[in-house]
């Protein structure tokens, strides 16, 4: 069956609402530490989600598998790892420059850093699995047509992080502080440059494991799905990086108790999804703290942190499904990817009142960046399109 861009694009963009979504649920959490539900969610989304559906909806996860080489389960689990280093630096980001600005620059580098260089790695590294290089993409009408939209869409992200500066230089000091308690512009930029880097490596992941994808195709599975088994081994160089982190953070932070109690200790009674950061709300005193006020909802707290879990892989399980639409032009994929969690994730922003109180030229900034990223995807699947038909 041939590619279908127009469905690619809708495919990533239910992606993108699945990113953009997945962590409402974790604001329904109580009186547990972030490393405690981030963990409990991402063995759900990193581990139980990849087998079950990768399992269910392909042909011979484990033989697909195991006949593959050393060097492809290397480095799609290499890349993983890596990936999970930029996860677990997004949530810094969020804490030193707050959600509209610190998304728009993680994943402003996220997009440009994912999108362009595998194929460009592939004009010196030959055997990076990407059908063309920069250069051969650029030289077809379809591929400038595509890369005008990854362009568009930067620069839609870049007027979003706009959106996002201008509406923090209006916030007065001390209304800046209580919302973002640790705002630091130079260490949140460092901190965004990172995670964007690392958060790119998911696409090199893929790129990687696509020996994995076709090898599912032989052996029967429908194309549309054969972007799944990928999945199991790129998350779960995710999950190392992330389970190493969370256990160290309930050891430093003497949280690990939490996963069984019944009832957590007083300084931990304001934690929960709703407080934000890595540690939660604010500190409860032993003098204030009622045995009311210290049990733990832990039904609800597992099943919202599931919940929360399910939403993020659905991400990238409409991923690889818009992946296998994309034809050659799979590279745009991410940019796609980005565009549409930063849609999403700023139409919560709204939902919550993120930008209540906001001047009306942040709103017309952010306003202008969704629009660009909208049309940015419009742009990449004519592209595509034109490629599938054939155009030069």
């Amino acid at each position: 069956m041939a590619p279908n861009p127009f469905l690619g694009v809708f495919f990533h963009w239910l992606g993108g609402l699945a990113s953009g979504s997945f962590y409402v649920p974790y604001r329904q959490v109580r009186k547990w530490s972030w490393e405690t539900y981030w963990l409990v969610g991402g063995f759900v989304s990193w581990i139980v989600c990849p087998w079950f559906f990768a399992g269910l909806m392909t042909k011979d996860l484990l033989g697909v598998l195991s006949q593959q080489s050393m060097t492809t389960l290397w480095w799609t689990y290499f890349f993983g790892a890596m990936w999970g280093f930029g996860g677990l630096t997004f949530g810094l980001t969020m804490r030193y420059l707050g959600m509209s600005l610190g998304m728009g620059v993680a994943l402003g580098y996220c997009a440009a850093f994912g999108t362009l260089l595998p194929p460009f790695l592939k004009t010196f590294v030959g055997t990076i699995p990407v059908p063309e290089t920069l250069a051969q993409i650029a030289a077809t009408t379809p591929g400038q047509i595509t890369l005008a939209g990854v362009g568009v869409c930067l620069l839609g992200i870049a007027i979003a992080a706009m959106a996002g500066l201008t509406k923090e230089k209006e916030m007065p000091e001390e209304e800046k502080k209580k919302s973002i308690a640790e705002f630091n512009f130079s260490k949140g930029i460092l901190v965004a440059t990172f995670s964007g880097i690392m958060s790119a490596c998911f696409s090199f992941a893929l790129t990687a494991g696509k020996p994995i994808g076709d090898a599912s195709g032989l052996a029967g599975t429908t194309e549309i799905w054969t972007g799944l088994p990928k999945l199991v081994v790129v998350l779960l160089g995710g999950f190392t990086t992330n389970f190493i982190w969370c256990v160290l953070l309930n050891i430093k932070n003497r949280t690990g108790y939490q996963y069984l109690a019944a009832e957590v200790r007083p300084e931990h009674a304001h934690h929960g999804g709703e407080g934000g950061g890595e540690h939660g709300g604010g500190i409860a005193t032993i003098a204030t703290s009622t045995h009311t006020q210290l049990q733990v909802p832990r039904l609800r707290n597992y099943l919202f942190s599931a919940l929360a879990g399910a939403t993020w892989y659905f991400q990238f399980f409409f991923y690889t499904m818009g992946e296998t639409q994309m034809g050659k032009f799979g590279f745009a994929s991410w940019t796609l990817h980005m565009a549409s969690i930063i849609i999403f994730s700023t139409m919560w922003g709204w939902i919550f009142h993120e930008w209540k109180g906001s001047s009306k030229k942040a709103h017309r900034l952010i306003a202008s960046g969704i629009l660009a990223l909208i049309l940015s995807t419009i742009i990449i699947g004519v592209g595509t399109y034109l490629k599938g038909l054939g155009a030069h």
